[in-house]
């Protein structure tokens, strides 16, 4: 498992590329037969990406030295979404089938998780996040149709986008973990803007559905102190609570969002008017 340590924001602004990307940058999280964690002290959220080919991917359950605790979800709740093809989750053996674009929910206490493709051809690939949990909620199924949707921004500035909300309190209990996913419209590119911070959470950005010549500059740091990275399909971003995160691409792109901290408040956003930024 890749450990990022927390940075301060005066810390951060005086770090070069390979330094900003060393710190909150996720790449190659999607290896054949393999589940890729990497553990951000903010908030204590992993970030994970399971590709299962040639057969079963097991979640790893011997984690003390990072959690400190018997098994991987004893005290910690995880969702999940599928992007590649239809394939499987088996969670202390109850099964359930994840097509394209739909999410899972497994609440703390679950011991065994099993990841499967169904065609080897086209495997599944499940990205996914995983919080402190001080409670075991039910795990649960949410395909697209039953996320909760709330479409923002408008074609002339660029920003029209519809968000789905998967883990969130309009669709089912968790503890503390929201997750989502942004289908941008067509011709518009900046996944957010105006920008905004939640000082009350971090957030975690996934890249997807892009082109393979298509790049994503996502924009963070304080609101007058901006830097950017550079994003290429199937990469994640961790965003302190202290950062902007908003993207801009050179194409058509979607992302998967998660958020952890003190609230579930979707709309607790201290937004950032264009005119301020630096």
């Amino acid at each position: 498992m890749d450990i990022r340590e927390t940075i301060h924001p005066e810390h951060a602004k005086l770090l070069d590329t390979d330094g900003l990307r060393a710190q909150f940058h996720i790449a190659g999280l999607f290896t054949p037969d393999a589940m890729n964690m990497t553990y951000t002290h903010y908030d204590r959220v992993i970030v994970f990406g399971v590709c299962p080919v040639s057969g079963t991917v097991e979640a790893p359950n011997d984690v003390s030295g990072v959690t400190g605790t018997e098994f991987l979800l004893q005290r910690r709740e995880m969702g999940l979404i599928n992007i590649g093809g239809p394939g499987k989750v088996s969670v202390d053996g109850e099964v359930y089938g994840l097509g394209p674009q739909e999410a899972l929910y497994i609440g703390a206490g679950a011991r065994s998780i099993v990841f499967s493709s169904d065609d080897a051809a086209h495997p599944a690939k499940f990205y996914g996040n995983c919080a402190p949990a001080h409670k075991s909620y039910p795990n649960k199924h949410v395909t697209l149709e039953e996320a909760s949707p709330v479409t923002l921004g408008a074609r002339e500035t660029n920003n029209e986008r519809t968000i789905y909300r998967y883990l969130h309190p309009n669709v089912m209990p968790t503890c503390q973990l929201l997750m989502g996913l942004t289908k941008l419209a067509p011709g518009s590119n900046w996944n957010t803007m105006p920008a905004h911070l939640h000082d009350r959470r971090m957030e975690v950005y996934f890249y997807f559905d892009m082109a393979p010549e298509a790049l994503v500059f996502h924009m963070m740091g304080k609101p007058q102190e901006t830097r950017h990275i550079v994003m290429r399909n199937e990469e994640a971003v961790i965003s302190p609570p202290w950062s902007i995160h908003s993207g801009c691409g050179t194409g058509n792109y979607t992302f998967i969002w998660a958020m952890s901290g003190e609230n579930q408040v979707f709309e607790d956003m201290d937004m950032v008017r264009p005119q301020d930024l630096r």
